[in-house]
Parts: C-alpha cells; structure tokens; sequence
C-alpha cells in the first residue's frame, strides 16, 4: 500500500485502540513508540552497514563496550538486542510492559556525551504515562502490543522511509490535533498554514549556501520541518540548522522526535525546554551582547497570552518599540522572534487580527514596527483555520532591513475549502498568495501596497478592509429599467473582463434602446455566444496552447516514471501549465493550478508505488480481504481481487469491454423488466390487489403465489393475462441475474488475468489512461467552463428586467378586475353582500 493507504489505516487502527485515553495523550503513546523503532531500526542498519550480519546481532550487548562506544560516537545512543523493536515483536506472548520500562531506562543511560542536547529525556513522556495503558500489568502490556503491531510495517530506512515515516507522523500529529479540541493549538499548526510560510521564507533564503532557521514556539516542529524541506529545493539539506524552543515538556519531546525522524543530523539540531519570553536563547559566543542570530523565524505562539513585562523595560529585544500588555502577549512574540532574525533575515508569524488594529501598548508598538519599516507583508487568512478555535487570524511577514517602505495587505480570507468544521487552504490558495507576495503584487479587490502615508493618515490602524476591500459588490436594481424595461449599460460593463477577451460580441448580444440602456438582441444567447467568431477563437487558442499537453505529460510521468525526482515534478508540470496559459485571457491558472495538485495527489501515491517496488506492481493485484463474523467472531476472509495500482474497471473499459458491454446490456433490461412489472401492478384493479399473490403492503407481486394462480386459473382472463406477462418477466430477470453473476465472476478472474500478463506498452496505456486523460480532461473543460458562466450571467441579466414593473401593475390591475367581475356574480344575505362591495372597493372595482 502507498503512505497515505497506510496513515490511514494505523490512524483507524489506533483511533479505535486508544479507547478512553483522550487523543491529546494518546498521541504521545503511539508516535512516542514509532521514534523508539525508528531509533532502533537506524541502528541495526548502522551496523550492517559496517559489517554486522542479522545472525551476529543478539551478541549486541551492554558488555561490548566498543561497539556500545561506537553507536553513541555515531548515531548518538546504544541499544542492547533485547531491547531493539524487532526483538519486542519476535517475543511473541513472553513480551512484557517490563522489557519496555527496562528498555527506555537503558536508552537514557546510554546516549552519547555529544547527543544530550537531541536525546536527553526525550522518552520521559512517554515512561510516565505507561500506566495510562491498562489497569494491570497484563492490560497494558496487550495495549503495548497492539501499538507495536499497528505500527511495524512503516518503513524506516533511508531511500524512501524518511518521506513515509515523516508522511505517516505528521499525517498521525494532525489527526490527532483534530480530534484533541482546544489543546490541539498547543502543538499543531496545519500543514497548509505551515506550506504558505515554509513557500514565502524558502523564496527569501533561496540564494544562500547555508542557513539557521528558528521556532521559539516549535510544538509538533512541523513549521520547522517544512521551512527546511522547502529550503533544501535551494541548497545542500545539511547545511541547514534548526533551532527549536518549546515550553511544554511533551510537546518539547515532540518537537525532537519529529526533526530526528526526517533525517536531519542531530549537529544540526538544537533545542530548549523553556518559557521564550521569560528566558531568551543563550548561545556562547566571543561578541556582547550574546545574541543568537538565525537567518528565519517563523512561529505560531499561543494567541494573546498573558504574560509578564514587568522588569522588561531593559530588555533588549523590546528596546525602541514598546511592551505588550500583560494580557496579551502577542506583540512580545513577534519582537522577540524580530530581534533574533539576521539584518537580510525574514520572519513569519501567526497572530490574531486583533494585533492589527488595538490600541494602548498595542497601539504605540504597531507605530513603530512601521515607521522602523519593519513590516514587510499581512496576509489575512479564513476564519476557523485552525484547529479548536474559530478566530480570524493572520500571518505577518518582518524584516530588519527592506528596499520598499510601503507593505503588502492581502484579504485571503475568501480562499479555502470547507473541511469537516475548519476551512483549509487548498493548493492553490497558498500558491496565490505565495506569488502575491514573492513578487509584491497589486491585484484588485484581493492584494494592495499600501504606502506608509497612507497608514499614517490611518493612525497606524492595520485592519485589512481599511486597504483591501474583498467584498463581493452587493446587487442593484435600476429604477428606470425596472419601471421601463432595458438593461442599464453600466451593468453590461461590469462584465469588462469579458468583452475584452471578446471584443466583437456584446455589440452581437445587446442592441442600444438608449445612451443609457440596451437590450438583448437575440431570444437564443447560448446560441448566439457559441457561433460567435471571438468564442470560436477563444476555444482554438486554448486548444493550440495544449495541443500536445497530452503527449507532454506521457513523457514527463510514463517514459520516467521509475527516475522521476517526484518531490519536484508537480512545480515542473505548474511551471508549463502557467506559460501555456499566458496568452489565454479569462482563465485563471490558480484553477488549473488545483487541477493539477488534485490530480498529481492520486498520481504520485501510484509513482511512490512504482519507484519504490519496481514497473511490475503495475502488474500486480492483491487478495481482496475483508471482516466477516464467523461462529460469532470477527475473521478475515478473502473476497476477489483489486488491482495493486489499476481499477479492475478501468482495465475492463480498455480490454476487456466487449465482456463488460455484454454484462450492462443484461443489466439494462433487468431496469426494462422492472419497469414493465411496475407497470403491470399498477394496471391491476382493487379487487385484484386484495388477492393472496400481492403482498401484505400492497406495493408487489408475491411470484409463488403468483404461479399458483395461474395454475389454478380462478381470475378473470384480463388478469390472468398480466399474471403470465409477470411470471414469464420474472423468469426472464431470474436467468438475467443468474447469467450477471456467473459473467461478472468470469470477467473478474479475466481481469486479473489481463493485468497480471500485461506488457510494458499496456501497462504504459493504462496509466496514461488512469492519469493523464481524466487530468487533461478536467483542464480542457475550462474554456467552456468561462463561457457557460458569462451565458449565465447574460442571462441573468436579461432575466432580471425582463418584466417591468409598468408590467407588473397592469397584470395585477388586470387580475382586480377579473376578481371583481367574479363577485358581481355572487349573491348572499345583506351583510354578505355589503362586505363583497367594500371588497370591490379595495381591489379598485366599479
């Protein structure tokens, strides 16, 4: 299975094992025990590679003190054969919760003098809360076991396991954040968030040999963690430092974890168990003041916490720019991030909206930020972001140093995609606001540079609506033409972006009435639009632009797929699709850029397969198992077949469709049977319906009975005649059904049969057609996707003063006097007819 098959089942798997233990716990139980087998596995393979055999590793022993010493000079710790994971799981039922207190003690003796400062107390969370397992001895070693066989089958090795391991991690981290409620904020900041920030600091740092990137709020370390990968596209990944501090000691224990298990070598790695603001980063070196220096800092602290400023005055980091209010940190955290990045360093920090416009200490601090031209760029982001907390937040970018004095103000609260109960930045929201800023652009009603003046005259008020306004324009209605008829023009013009594409049309679709108003000029506009020679233009660039798009991706993808460098292939494929869209107006790129990402998604789950297990898992089907209960017991039985990396269908409409047409066509009329014995129920009388061969609820033929009354031919002839038709019907769907299931076996077993003996060009046709042709598909819709939509917004136009108000009140005077012709044909009582004449006075009646 690929990663994210196997995330998803060692997230199902431990969701249901962990019981009552809350999600926030149970989360250091489980990634705890996956950074204890990717320890032990690191070190078994370290050995190997230096000459051990898997027959020589049970003399791995405390006693050997050389080989210990080596281990910790090396990889930084020892651990004794009795303790590998490898050994736990090969004990089998004489395992025991004691072999894991006794192996964890044994690990913190044994770490190397140089690796304190990455292994020191790095399991202590987890020894702790052992006894949370079960109740008993025996309950929480079965609980033990549970976990390591949940998680024994993520690779760990250094080709592809790095990836994997730190998929499966954060794929577990963010699951669990999602299911922690309020406490998730504590550790995690979700992937897109934490992708928008590694993609606008790695664009920053990207011509640099080395650098030090720095969290001073790590959590989970995830942000850390992407900044890095994103770096690594630029530079040499070892030349990259991470520095880390984290307040909460489980959550420090994560933040290590984490960044050991990407591969990253613990000399690059350094972190701290304390409060930020309360005890600043010390660093020995020969300079006054001690200052540690990073060329990136990037954090999401905790938003708008209390904290302490007295006696901070003389506080360095805080000099020149203010103190934040006790009850809110949130100004505290971006100085100090600020005063620790380099003069050409960049920071990013998360904060709630609030920051951007209170006053007080707030106030005077904002004031300075950007008359220091400190501000670089605000990107507000959706609403209900994050997990456990629903407040607008934004994202600031900050520099020491800065060649413009004006600051960038993105709205992207708009962009996302709703998600269970948080929103979520898809692909291509974070790909729209990366360029925005990376290339400081003005874009209407999204984007805009605000010069310091401006800000100024604001009072240094930084709330985004102030600059940005996102809002969608709220509809109009013209009084003349809702009265008269027409369409006001300034309406035709607000569709500009079309008629400049377009140039020759809208003088084709409205006619002048007025120098103020038009009207439609042809009844059929769908018609019209499609024939119109600017649409027909607007389709052929599109096509002429993608033309060979087609044979592009089946050499890109197919001919490399097993030497592709898959982390970097979706940014060569958005590169082309952006230029071959540079010269097609209307069509957003985002959009096509989200095609992409959705589709490389599925894509590069089957390219991972391929590379990591060779171009014969193509080839490959797997046992179908599922749980069925048995003798009142859960067992797992196989049920066919599924192919390894092809749907059994797709292989059937492209080889086999003759088999799989002949399968529909009898399905088909088993509907038509349906149908027409739905229809001869419905022709039965009431009497018949009373009868033994309808069932008790009156809704269908009971077929036994059915056949009796035939035999017995005790009915009338015209409903003996509709009892043969359904008998011979509900033969004919009894052999159409048991000739389905026999095809449908048939064709099942003669599809795995034509996957398992595909050739190499085969095997090539179906990937192109599971990847390349739903993908171009989807792109090529979206020309005619602009088109529908500006045929509907003419539409609408035309629609929405079509009938005139003029018109309106002739229809309803027109109904009055109907109405009040109809009560002079009626007659009462005196009173009755005095009460019908007051209404003839209301409706307008003589």
């Amino acid at each position: 299975m690929n990663k994210q098959q196997l995330a998803n089942k060692i997230w199902e798997s431990a969701n249901k094992m962990r019981s009552k233990i809350e999600a926030n716990e149970y989360k250091d139980y489980i990634l705890g025990f996956i950074f204890y087998k990717f320890l032990s596995d690191k070190e078994v393979e370290y050995l190997k590679r230096n000459g051990w055999s898997n027959e020589e590793l049970p003399e791995l022993v405390e006693d050997d003190t050389e080989t210990v010493d080596q281990c910790k000079d090396s990889i930084g710790y020892f651990i004794a054969y009795e303790n590998l994971f490898s050994t736990w799981l090969s004990m089998g039922k004489s395992f025991d919760v004691s072999n894991v207190t006794d192996a964890l003690s044994a690990f913190s003796r044994l770490i190397g003098d140089n690796y304190k400062k990455v292994f020191d107390k790095i399991f202590d969370t987890l020894q702790t809360g052992l006894s949370k397992l079960g109740e008993t001895s025996g309950a929480r070693t079965k609980a033990i076991s549970d976990l390591l066989n949940l998680i024994k089958d993520i690779p760990m090795d250094q080709k592809q396991g790095y990836d994997v391991l730190g998929f499966i991690y954060e794929y577990l981290i963010s699951n669990f954040a999602a299911n922690a409620g309020k406490k998730a904020g504590e550790f995690y900041t979700p992937h897109e968030v934490s992708l928008l920030m590694s993609e606008i600091v790695a664009d920053h740092l990207k011509a640099r040999d080395s650098i030090a990137i720095y969290d001073p709020t790590s959590g989970s370390g995830s942000l850390l963690i992407n900044i890095g990968r994103s770096a690594a596209k630029y530079m040499d990944s070892n030349k990259i430092q991470y520095y880390a501090q984290e307040l909460k000691e489980n959550t420090y224990n994560l933040t290590r974890m984490n960044l050991v298990m990407r591969g990253i070598e613990p000399a690059n790695i350094f972190t701290r168990n304390a409060d930020t603001l309360e005890e600043d980063w010390p660093i020995d070196i020969e300079s006054y003041p001690p200052v540690l220096r990073v060329d990136a800092v990037v954090s999401n602290p905790p938003y708008s916490q209390q904290w302490t400023p007295d006696g901070k005055d003389s506080d360095s980091r805080y000099a020149g720019y203010g103190l934040a209010p006790k009850s809110k940190a949130d100004y505290a955290f971006l100085l100090h991030d600020l005063y620790h990045i380099k003069p050409d360093g960049i920071m990013t920090i998360i904060l709630p909206h609030g920051v951007l416009f209170r006053g007080g200490e707030e106030g005077e601090i904002r004031k300075n930020l950007i008359e220091r031209n400190n501000i670089d760029a605000i990107i507000g982001l959706p609403a209900n972001i994050f997990f456990g907390t629903g407040i607008p937040t934004i994202i600031m970018v900050l520099k020491q140093n800065r060649d413009n004095s004006d600051v960038l103000i993105i709205d992207a609260s708009k962009g996302f995609e709703k998600v269970g109960k948080n929103n979520k930045l898809r692909s291509s929201d974070i790909r729209r606001i990366a360029d925005t800023i990376i290339n400081r652009l003005d874009v209407p009603k999204y984007s805009r540079k605000v010069s310091r003046d401006e800000i100024r005259n604001n009072d240094y008020n930084l709330n985004i609506p102030r600059y940005v306004d996102s809002s969608e324009a709220a509809e109009s209605w013209d009084i003349y033409a809702s009265m008269f008829g027409g369409i006001p023009n300034s309406e035709i013009e607000a569709l500009s972006d079309y008629w400049n594409a377009f140039p020759q049309l809208r003088g084709e679709l409205f006619k002048p009435i007025s120098d103020e108003y038009s009207d439609i000029a042809s009844e059929d506009i769908k018609k019209l639009m499609y024939s119109h020679q600017n649409v027909s233009q607007f389709f052929s660039r599109y096509n002429d632009a993608f033309s060979d798009f087609s044979e592009y991706l089946h050499k890109e993808l197919i001919d490399n797929v097993t030497s592709m460098a898959a982390s970097k292939e979706e940014a060569i494929l958005s590169d082309n699709i952006f230029k071959r869209l540079e010269s097609i107006e209307l069509i957003d790129p985002y959009e096509a850029y989200q095609i992409l990402d959705d589709n490389w998604t599925k894509m590069s789950a089957d390219i991972e397969v391929i590379q990591t297990e060779g171009f014969d898992s193509v080839k490959k089907v797997n046992p179908n198992m599922v749980i069925k209960k048995k003798n009142g017991k859960e067992v797992e039985v196989q049920e066919g077949y599924f192919g390894h990396l092809l749907p059994f269908e797709l292989v059937q409409n492209v080889y086999l469709s003759e088999e799989l047409n002949n399968i529909k066509a009898k399905e088909n009329r088993i509907s038509e049977i349906d149908s027409d014995i739905e229809e001869l129920f419905e022709n039965l009388d009431e009497d018949s319906k009373e009868k033994s061969f309808v069932n008790d609820d009156k809704t269908a033929f009971v077929a036994a009975e059915v056949k009796k009354a035939i035999k017995a031919k005790d009915v009338e002839e015209e409903v003996l005649i509709t009892l043969k038709s359904f008998d011979k019907l509900s033969n004919e769907e009894k052999e159409l059904k048991k000739a389905i299931k026999e095809l449908s076996a048939a064709l099942h077993l003669k599809t795995k049969e034509t996957i398992e003996n595909l050739t190499d060009e085969q095997a090539n046709e179906l990937l192109h057609e599971k990847w390349i042709t739903p993908f171009v598909d989807q792109l090529n819709s979206l020309p005619e996707n602009i088109v529908s939509s500006l045929c509907s917004k003419v539409n609408a136009l035309a629609d929405k003063y079509k009938i005139t108000f003029a018109q309106v009140d002739e229809e309803i005077k027109d109904t009055e006097n109907e109405l009040s012709a109809m009560i002079n044909e009626l007659t009462g009582s005196d009173f009755d007819m005095q009460g019908l004449e007051e209404l003839k006075k209301l409706l307008g009646g003589i």
